[in-house]
């Protein structure tokens, strides 16, 4: 927080409208990096979408949202018990007014890796995209022990 610069005793601080515009920007900045964190990264700005992980007795279910990104442009990882969620997207709008050619470009990336609380196996693994959420079944790995018979001497 930036505090004012102490003033002489000369008469009451002027209120600066510009500061208070910039504060209230500081202010938005904040509360979309709390909503969707993003990361410098080569230059651009990547999205990391939160994770929600569900352990249920058979599988894991993994939710996070992708706003926008069509399910052709999401790449999905598994990697022992790590699981790599990416996505790329770009769009271009052109318009022509006047005799002015307006061309845009707005592209999102969207990245985040997360360690599995258990083991899965990518035979059987599902992933569907419904509305810009992206969810992904996993089934667990069942581990049976072998029975250990113990002699008696």
């Amino acid at each position: 927080m930036k505090w004012p610069a102490k003033k002489s005793f000369s008469g009451p601080a002027r209120w600066d409208p510009f500061d208070e515009i910039r504060r209230t920007q500081d202010r938005l900045n904040q509360l979309f990096e709390d909503f969707m964190p993003m990361e410098e990264w080569g230059g651009g700005k990547i999205y990391t979408p939160a994770i929600d992980i569900k352990e249920e007795e058979d599988k894991l279910l993994v939710t996070t949202d992708l706003p926008g990104i069509n399910k052709e442009d999401v790449e999905i990882n598994l990697k022992e018990d790590m699981l790599e969620i990416s996505a790329k997207s770009g769009k271009e709008k052109e318009s022509e007014e006047e005799g002015y050619l307006r061309r845009e470009r707005a592209y999102t990336q969207f990245y985040r890796t997360v360690r599995l609380p258990a083991s899965v196996r990518e035979e059987g693994s599902t992933a569907k995209m419904e509305n810009g959420v992206l969810t992904i079944s996993l089934p667990k790995v069942k581990i049976e022990e072998p029975t250990k018979k113990i002699e008696i001497e």
